[in-house]
């Protein structure tokens, strides 16, 4: 494990493990008896969507961010940034860096992945906390923006060349900024010290061809799964932990229909929905969300 300077402002310690290729991940510290805490980013995110999260649970337990490979600074090189394959590497992490059980927090594409690690390791995980997932369900109109968006995506060459495009029209702080509205946060009221970080690193990541692929992988393996979502319905049914859903009723990416849905087919698991918030509460909101994670987590009971 080689530990590394993270850039000025960072809450936690910034460390690469190889994991077939370097994952790169932040230990905020935190409470040692505690339960162990691992955030799971979302599409296109990092571990800066937990920079004002993350601090907040550390007086009671220890909390460790990663970056998928392909996201952040886990640069992709040979390896595929499918969402099974990033089961397996969240699989490899807490059991190789955390030593587990751990709670998992995942927002986004990081709900289904950690949905599915749930699955895949029971005695690796003591509890889930779903914020704004991407699970199957009920979306009725879609938003026209994220539906063009995700329409490119899918497209081969299209996706290639709407990023590489986009970057070159807004440049990297107006992409940082462009991606924090469409997830419903206004960039002006999100520390200027971590809009400073992510333009940062956008401007840092080397393999930038190799992260576009990444990202665009990742996504359309999220559409295909959404779109017959035998595997990831199978998973949820499966899961023995507690659950905590938590969801913004103005998400625009994944509609709080999903979430009401997935809530009525699983009333054992605690729903919270947050009113006027977006798709990423742990930057838009992260104090509220705080105080509904730690009031649920007494009911983790840990893994033997």
């Amino acid at each position: 494990m080689d530990a590394q300077t993270d850039a000025a402002g960072s809450p936690g310690h910034s460390r690469t493990v190889d994991i077939d290729g370097p994952v790169h991940h932040v230990d905020f510290g935190g409470r040692a008896d505690g339960p162990i805490v691992v955030l799971v980013h979302g599409l296109g995110g990092s571990h800066l969507n937990w920079d004002l999260f993350a601090p907040l649970l550390t007086p009671h337990a220890r909390v460790h961010a990663l970056d998928l490979p392909g996201f952040g600074r886990s640069e992709p090189e040979q390896r595929t940034a499918n969402v099974r394959d990033n089961v397996v590497v969240l699989d490899r992490f807490v059991r190789e860096v955390t030593g587990g059980p751990v709670v998992l927090v995942g927002n986004s594409m990081g709900g289904m992945v950690s949905v599915l690690e749930a699955q895949h390791s029971p005695a690796k995980v003591s509890g889930l906390v779903l914020v704004d997932a991407a699970l199957p369900g009920p979306r009725g109109r879609p938003d026209p923006r994220v539906a063009a968006a995700f329409g490119l995506y899918a497209l081969p060459g299209a996706g290639q060349r709407y990023l590489a495009g986009r970057r070159r029209r807004l440049g990297a702080r107006g992409t940082v900024r462009e991606m924090l509205e469409l997830c419903g946060v206004d960039p002006d009221d999100v520390p200027s010290s971590l809009i400073d970080r992510s333009v940062a690193l956008v401007d840092e990541r080397r393999d930038v061809a190799g992260m576009d692929r990444a990202f665009l992988t990742a996504a359309r393996s999220l559409l295909l799964l959404l779109a017959d979502p035998r595997l990831v319905r199978r998973a949820m049914a499966g899961v023995q932990v507690p659950v905590l859903l938590v969801h913004g009723d103005r998400d625009r990416l994944v509609p709080v229909s999903v979430a009401r849905d997935v809530a009525r087919r699983h009333p054992d698991w605690g729903y919270v929905e947050l009113s006027g918030v977006g798709h990423v509460p742990q930057l838009q909101c992260p104090g509220l969300l705080a105080e509904h994670v730690l009031a649920w987590l007494p009911s983790v009971v840990p893994t033997p």
